[in-house]
């Protein structure tokens, strides 16, 4: 693994989820067809989507990071809403939904506490 070239962005909710994606990968061929080319696939472009509005929240300035922040939680949430149906279906074990889970509920607060900060007097999510 090259070493990193200085200019990453690197937030700690981009690395966790960095993190995510690098497990559905892992776990994509444990899926049956039918689906890694239905839901699964669904969830693997929203976490993409996620990672890109993390990124581009972080470049973004301040007035106006709020909005993709937003929209980053309204994704997570999706991606979590997924994910249940998935076990629900039986299309993943308990493991691995616990596992995703545990990382979606990191990712949603550290995305909850980002907007907080950027959004001091705005009533509690």
């Amino acid at each position: 693994m090259p070493p990193p070239s200085g200019n990453e962005i690197t937030l700690p909710i981009i690395h966790e989820i960095s993190c995510l994606y690098k497990e559905l990968c892992i776990s994509r061929k444990q899926i049956p067809k039918m689906d890694r080319f239905g839901i699964y696939l669904r969830i693997e472009n929203i976490v993409i989507e996620c990672l890109e509005l993390a990124i581009a929240a972080a470049l973004t300035e301040k007035d106006k990071k709020d909005i993709l922040v937003e929209k980053l939680k309204i994704q997570i949430e999706i991606s979590k809403k997924l994910i249940r149906l998935m076990w629900e279906s039986k299309i993943i074990t308990d493991k691995k939904y616990l596992l995703f889970e545990q990382k979606l509920q990191q990712i949603s607060k550290m995305a909850s506490g980002w907007l907080k900060y950027l959004k001091p007097n705005s009533p509690r999510l």
